[in-house]
C-alpha cells in the first residue's frame, strides 16, 4: 500500500452500523433519517419492508390471517429499498409502494404478517445484505435490529415514550380519513405492542447492550443530538484503535 493510500485509509471515517429499535410513535423514523444524514450514513426502514410485503399480500388476495398461505408466498414479491436518508424509497415488483403501505388496512395487518417466521427470515436476510453493502455505514431502524438482524451493530439504541406521547405523535402523523382520536390511536398502539412483543419469532425487545432513550419529554432535535453523540463517540473510539 502506498503512503497516500494508507493515509487516506486511516483518515477516512470508520464505517459504523447503528441499530435503532422501539415501538411506534417514539420517533424512530425521524431520528434515524436525521442521524444518518448528519453522519453521512445510509438509512434503512425495516418497518417499511414489512409493510411492503403485507401490502403485496393484501393486493394479491393472500389471506393475511392464514400463516401457511403467507409463508408460501413469502418469497414471491421483489422488494427494493432505497437507502438515501433524504429520500428513502420502497419499491415492490417495480412499483412505488411508499404511499400504499401507509394505509390503515396495511397497518392493521402488518403484525400478523410480520409474525410469520418465513417472512422474518426472508426480510432479515435482505436487511443484513443491505447493511453489509453500505460503504460508510448505515442506520437501520426497526423492532428487532439489535437483537436479531444486526446483533453485532456498533451502536444500539432503544427508543421509548409514554403511550400518551406516542399516541399524540402518531395521531398527528395521520391525515384525512386515516386520522383517529387519541384514545383509539393509543389503543391501537398498545394492541400492536402486545402483538409485536409477544410473537415467537424475533419479538420487539431491547437488546441487553442497547442504550435506552425515553423520548417522552425530549424534542426531536434533542433525541437526534443524543444519538449522534453516541455514534460519534463510538466512531472516535474505533478510529483511535485503528490508528494505534
Amino acid at each position: 500500500m502506498s503512503d497516500t493510500v494508507e493515509t487516506a485509509a486511516r483518515t477516512a471515517p470508520a464505517a459504523v452500523i447503528v441499530g435503532i429499535d422501539g415501538p411506534s410513535g417514539t420517533g424512530k423514523s425521524s431520528t434515524s433519517k436525521a442521524v444518518a444524514a448528519k453522519l453521512g450514513l445510509r438509512y434503512l426502514d425495516t418497518g417499511a419492508q414489512y409493510r411492503a410485503i403485507t401490502w403485496w399480500m393484501l393486493s394479491n388476495g393472500i389471506d393475511v390471517d392464514d400463516a401457511t398461505a403467507v409463508a408460501e408466498a413469502a418469497g414471491k414479491p421483489e422488494i427494493v429499498s432505497g437507502t438515501d436518508p433524504s429520500a428513502p424509497t420502497i419499491v415492490v415488483d417495480g412499483a412505488d409502494a411508499a404511499g400504499p403501505i401507509r394505509t390503515q388496512e396495511v397497518t392493521s395487518a402488518v403484525s400478523a404478517v410480520s409474525a410469520v417466521p418465513e417472512i422474518r427470515t426472508r426480510l432479515t436476510e435482505l436487511q443484513r445484505a443491505i447493511a453489509a453493502e453500505a460503504p460508510h455505514g448505515i442506520v437501520v431502524e426497526g423492532r428487532d435490529i439489535g437483537t436479531t438482524v444486526l446483533p453485532d451493530a456498533d451502536v444500539k439504541i432503544f427508543l421509548t415514550a409514554s403511550p400518551e406521547a406516542r399516541a399524540a405523535r402518531r395521531s398527528g402523523e395521520l391525515k384525512g380519513k386515516e386520522a383517529t382520536d387519541l384514545a383509539a390511536t393509543q389503543a391501537a398502539l398498545v394492541k400492536r405492542d402486545a402483538a409485536d412483543s409477544g410473537r415467537k419469532t424475533s419479538p420487539l425487545a431491547k437488546a441487553d447492550d442497547a442504550v435506552e432513550v425515553d423520548t417522552t419529554e425530549l424534542t426531536l432535535d434533542q433525541v437526534i443530538e443524543c444519538v449522534v453523540t453516541l455514534v460519534e463517540e463510538k466512531r472516535s473510539a474505533a478510529e483511535e484503535k485503528r490508528s494505534a
